[in-house]
């Protein structure tokens, strides 16, 4: 599923304009964002939490040359599901 099949479904099942529902879809998506750009965590109800975590620097192997290559620490974003999405994926 895509943004644009997000905005369709919700701009059918609300019966507002599409534009509209697009805004509201991507603004929603740069606030989540911009919290996670800060260090903040992002809490969804029923639906679960974005966080950042930070990778630890390590050595890793060039799969061509199988030369050993250090890979730098970094900041990943990872997602919990909630209680409610794990039920209803089962």
């Amino acid at each position: 599923m895509t943004k644009k099949d997000i905005v369709l479904k919700v701009s059918d099942d609300a019966n507002l304009k599409q534009i509209d529902v697009k805004q509201v879809v991507q603004k929603t998506f740069d606030c989540i964002v911009e919290a996670l750009a800060r260090g903040e965590n992002i809490e969804l109800r029923n639906f679960g939490v974005f966080k950042i975590k930070q990778r630890k620097s390590r050595t890793g192997r060039n799969p061509r040359t199988g030369q050993v290559v250090p890979v730098p620490p970094r900041k990943v974003v990872v997602f919990k599901p909630g209680l409610e999405m794990k039920q209803r994926i089962r």
